[in-house]
């Protein structure tokens, strides 16, 4: 079966599916590089990929492009106070943005696409929507859309708008969300900002024309489904449909996916309560960055999820379990045949999963089916009842969980290694964020080398050296277990 995902233009569960055996085409809104990204921000990005690793799984052929904003009024704030040109300003928060994406195992979309890139486009849509009426200069020189042309305005976010006022305008990027003016589509050259020479006169983009421009000209003037943070459905969602079917007459997008934003320990992330957290910020207090994926995918996308320090302690541990399942696993040393009841279980297990992520996406669903696995095996091999024949089909299964979720193949110690050389740079790195990135800086490989040893020197009843490379690995965060089954290794 297709997978349903929610849209909200329609409020109803409908089916994804590429028009005319196209690729399936999806715009996802990224971010604006005025500084670096938030967790809340990256718990859309996290479901974002969520989704195109689930289609992937299905092998739905993707066309999945994302937009870098790099001018808009909070970046030309932000420069003009750090007295550089906006060029000199965002590269270093675009460059945090992909290292951050590589670090929580974000896949890159088939195009990632900077406004600053696109200014023709935009320039040629705004003298579009010109001829059609849907837009009008100013007296300062600025363009603004007319929103009274568009009778559609509000179908997404559902608001009321009866009260509007009719020619009132706006021409700040970010407004008041209850507010339904004439947005700014072109600003009119200020003195001290960047500009670009057009047509319409001097002057630079608007944010939500930004996208439009973008969107249509990789996706062309209708496509399968924009995606994005709960927070731009209004006004940002909603002013790109308005000022894109006044400019073609057709629908924008079919399907519209919104991704709850996060609480963190039960309110609202602000830098003034100080629970405001960079994915940097969490490193550098020695929490893996599988985890923080884990964590973020945790709660289906269209639910609230309450970020605690103690609910990240436990998507530590829940990684860790997969993870020392999957070890178990290739370590054999089973009987030979296989267990009927492990057979259904894993059968059960794998249609549970796919089931669940069909049924959009719901990620807690499609989680508790492997952790059901996992407890039933773990629990038969306790009791000598896992065979060899039940291994193959159990690590299939998680490896479609992984291609899903990705956590399972350890790239910690990368992301321990890159929290730490981006601190040393920034002149963060101080003893307590040595102390915990130090907890998880060596790779499963590099751990698997030292416990072979340290068997090697056990076999040869070499039991100090044995006693040392224990020790050694417990001071790095690795405690051994030596079980009736073999040798395993855990993360504190």
């Amino acid at each position: 079966m297709p997978l349903h995902l929610y849209n909200t233009l329609s409020g109803q569960l409908e089916p994804l599916t590429p028009r005319d055996g196209q690729p399936l085409g999806i715009y996802a809104c990224g971010p604006t590089v005025y500084d670096y990204g938030h967790i809340g921000n990256f718990r859309t990005f996290v479901h974002v990929d969520i989704l195109r690793r689930f289609l992937r799984l299905q092998n739905v052929p993707l066309r999945h492009v994302m937009n870098i904003t790099d001018v808009d009024d909070k970046i030309i704030r932000n420069a003009t106070a750090a007295g550089v040109s906006i060029h000199d300003y965002t590269p270093k928060f675009e460059r945090a943005f992909q290292e951050d994406l590589h670090t929580l195992r974000i896949e890159q979309p088939e195009m990632l696409v900077r406004a600053t890139d696109h200014i023709p486009e935009m320039v040629a849509l705004i003298e579009t929507l010109v001829q059609r009426g849907a837009a009008y200069r100013g007296e300062d020189g600025s363009y603004y859309f007319r929103i009274a042309s568009f009778p559609g305005y509000g179908k997404l976010s559902k608001k009321d708008l009866s009260g509007m006022e009719d020619g009132a305008r706006v021409d700040v990027d970010e407004y008041d969300k209850d507010s339904a003016r004439d947005f700014a589509l072109w600003k009119a050259a200020r003195a001290g900002e960047q500009k670009w020479e057009a047509s319409i006169g001097a002057g630079r983009p608007g944010w939500h024309i930004e996208c439009s421009a973008m969107a249509m000209r990789y996706l062309g003037e209708s496509f399968d489904l924009h995606a994005g943070g709960e927070d731009l459905m209004f006004p940002h969602h909603e002013n790109e449909i308005a000022q894109s079917e006044s400019a073609t007459g057709k629908t924008f997008a079919r399907h519209w996916m919104h991704v709850r934003f996060l609480l963190v320990e039960g309110k609202k992330m602000s830098k003034s309560l100080g629970n405001f957290f960079t994915l940097r910020d969490l490193l550098l207090r020695g929490y893996k960055s599988s985890a923080i994926r884990f964590l973020l995918a945790s709660v289906p996308y269209r639910n609230q999820l309450n970020f605690t320090f103690d609910g990240l302690t436990e998507s530590t541990q829940a990684v860790e379990r997969l993870r020392t399942f999957a070890q178990r696993l290739r370590a054999g040393g089973f009987a030979e045949g296989s267990n009927a009841a492990l057979t259904a279980a894993t059968e059960t297990a794998g249609k549970n999963f796919i089931a669940a992520m069909e049924d959009d996406l719901n990620t807690a669903e499609a989680r508790a089916a492997i952790f059901e696995l996992v407890r039933a095996a773990n629990t038969a091999a306790d009791h000598n009842e896992l065979r060899s024949g039940d291994v193959q089909p159990m690590l299939a299964v998680l490896a479609q969980f992984d291609a899903v979720f990705s956590v399972l193949e350890d790239h910690d110690a990368e992301a321990a290694r890159f929290a730490m050389e981006w601190a040393e740079r920034e002149g963060r790195l101080d003893a307590a964020a040595t102390a915990a990135l130090a907890s998880y800086a060596l790779s499963d490989a590099e751990i698997d080398t030292m416990v072979a040893e340290r068997n090697a020197a056990r076999a040869a009843r070499n039991f100090a050296r044995a006693d040392v490379l224990r020790q050694d690995l417990a001071a790095k965060g690795i405690l051994i277990e030596d079980g009736k089954d073999g040798v395993r290794w855990r993360r504190k």
